[in-house]
């Protein structure tokens, strides 16, 4: 019965100690640093739905793991496999495995800032995504225009034009074009307030117009304090039934624009041609900001009609067509003749 005794704690103290020993290895392998620590940064993948295996071999082959036996028994003890997240990392030599593995599983993938300035169209959106190999340039603009993953982002209309908000964004390139879809349109939803929509339509304008006319706006003049100014213009001249004339509306409407608007531009229809067809165009024509939204709402109190570009950046406005005339023969077609 001693014996009996003798041996099971003998099998106890036994126990105990190789317990030890294996919590002091995964000790040091998950607190000592890789072989070459540095401050050197090496951004690696993580393929979508990757076995464990797989992830180990990889920050092998980057050399991020001393001992793959005993990277691997660090992350089964830590239930690790199960938890790690796809994506693009950025990784150190002088991190230790465990804080390697922590990483991976809170999925602390590398971002990527992208500035979508005031005034970029979906086009423009998606070839700066795709140059930063976020996207396919194609697909997105193909989601852009699907009616069902619109209606999902709650877009009132054929396409995402005017409803992917400028700002800078940080994506990762775990996302795809959808979510980065979805995160650019649930940050217009966030910015535009309930407010703002029952304002718009206590004027009698849809979401989609407002949004139209707040983008016409934005590619009218960068200047904050002139927006009010340009959509007095424009708002007064819905009110008389007047054609809008904005040369950016035509320019949206020209395939492969190459940069110069001629007459025959303004004298060829398209649905976006301001010049023939009166009221709105039929949609969006860039992404407007918050001040040409709240322009679009707040015009100023004026009874202009007309503007033309100063050549500074600015414009001049005015009330009557004489006016107006005289003020183009002064900033553009003086300037023209004395070759400035």
């Amino acid at each position: 019965m001693n014996f009996d005794r003798f041996r099971l704690n003998r099998f106890f103290v036994l126990t105990l100690v190789a317990a030890a020993g294996i919590f002091a290895a995964l000790w040091f392998q998950g607190s000592a640093t890789a072989p070459g620590a540095g401050d050197e940064t090496l951004t690696v993948y993580i393929p979508r739905g990757a076995p464990f295996a797989q992830v180990v071999s990889i920050l092998e082959q980057n050399g991020l793991v001393r001992s793959r036996l005993f990277f691997r028994a660090l992350g089964y003890f830590y239930n690790a496999p199960r938890q790690i997240k796809a994506g693009e990392y950025e990784f150190t030599r002088a991190m230790t495995p465990g804080e390697i593995l922590r990483k991976l599983v809170d999925g602390d993938v590398k971002k990527h800032p992208v500035v979508v300035p005031e005034g970029f169209t979906v086009r423009k959106i998606a070839a700066r995504l795709a140059a930063e190999g976020l996207v396919e340039e194609k697909e997105f603009l193909r989601l852009a225009g699907d009616r069902n993953v619109l209606a999902g982002l709650d877009i009132p209309g054929p396409s995402a034009e005017g409803f992917l908000f400028p700002d800078t964004y940080r994506f990762d390139r775990g996302m795809d074009a959808a979510a980065i879809l979805q995160k650019m349109a649930a940050q217009f939803h966030l910015k535009v307030t309930a407010e703002m929509k029952t304002t718009a339509e206590a004027q009698g304008f849809t979401l989609v117009q407002w949004v139209t006319l707040a983008s016409i706006i934005e590619k009218e003049t960068g200047l904050k304090s002139e927006m009010p100014l340009v959509a007095a213009v424009f708002r007064n001249r819905l009110k008389r039934k007047m054609p809008l004339q904005s040369d950016p509306t035509v320019i949206y409407g020209i395939e492969h624009f190459d940069g110069n608007l001629t007459r025959r531009h303004l004298e060829r229809q398209n649905p976006y041609n301001s010049y023939l067809n009166r009221g709105l165009p039929p949609g969006p024509i860039c992404s407007p900001g918050l001040d040409a939204l709240q322009a679009a709402l707040n015009p100023a109190p004026v009874t202009y009609l007309y503007f033309v570009s100063r050549n500074d950046g600015s414009h001049h406005f005015s009330e009557t067509l004489p006016e107006h005339s005289r003020a183009v023969r002064k900033y553009q077609i003086n300037r023209k003749s004395s070759g400035n």
